[in-house]
């Protein structure tokens, strides 16, 4: 058996990703400390280190953790060239676009990104789900799950596309490369989680609901049945998926 993957760390992902970049933003970015640029870089080592560092530890990278940690190296770009402030809302939008178009222009995909992330063997015990869609004639019904879920969550990362680019051009409005859009900077970091996490995320959690009650549903198995064990093992309940009726 091959050794269980740490997960996440989600404290270290709140702390480097949001809490330290705003705190360094806002407390580095006066001209008698580091000054607006060198704040700036120091702030987005805290996620491109932490990205690095959760790459070395778990031997893996989603889709989204790249895409994610590419934005941050594109905000330090756009912040050396001083560029003006609407690109800045462009970039802060692009990244869940990004995302939401991934996820539609894959979605009738075996190697959907849908599917990638919310039904792998990591997570699902994938081999008895399928044995009770097909004991049950139901494989089509799932795939027309797998994709209203999907549609769903494309949703969640369009709408959270949206609100960052409102919430930017909302608040960036100094020149780049200030002390004050640094500051206006450090704001956006957490008022992004006041703002566009509740919405967004209850869309995404909302997809997932439709999804494992659904395949629960359609299989005839337990959720305990459905749900992969830590490091890989079968959760109880016999493998023998249930006959058709």
């Amino acid at each position: 058996m091959s050794a269980e993957k740490p997960g996440e760390n989600l404290f270290a992902n709140l702390a480097l990703n949001i809490a330290a970049p705003a705190l360094a933003l806002s407390k580095l970015s006066a001209p008698e400390r580091l000054g607006p640029l060198p704040a700036m870089f120091v702030a987005l080592a805290f996620p491109v280190g932490y990205f690095i560092w959760d790459l070395a530890r778990r031997r893996e990278a989603s889709v989204i953790a790249v895409i994610g940690a590419a934005g941050v190296l594109l905000t330090g770009v756009l912040g050396a060239l001083k560029t003006d402030v609407f690109w800045f809302a462009v970039k802060e939008a692009s990244i869940p676009a990004l995302i939401a178009v991934a996820l539609l222009l894959t979605l009738r995909s075996e190697r959907s990104l849908m599917r990638t992330l919310f039904f792998n063997g990591q997570l699902i015990d994938t081999e008895r789900v399928n044995a009770a869609l097909d004991a049950r004639g139901r494989r089509g019904d799932f795939e027309r799950l797998l994709t209203r879920s999907g549609l769903w969550l494309v949703g969640s990362f369009a709408l959270s596309a949206a609100l960052n680019f409102w919430l930017a051009r909302l608040l960036l409005t100094a020149p780049a490369g200030s002390e004050a859009f640094n500051g206006q900077l450090s704001r956006m970091f957490w008022m992004g989680w006041l703002v566009i996490v509740p919405p967004s995320t209850g869309m995404a959690l909302f997809a997932l609901w439709r999804l494992f009650g659904g395949v629960a549903k359609l299989s005839g198995l337990g959720f305990e049945q459905i749900l992969r064990e830590r490091g890989g093992r079968k959760t109880a309940g016999g493998d023998k998926p249930p006959q058709a009726g």
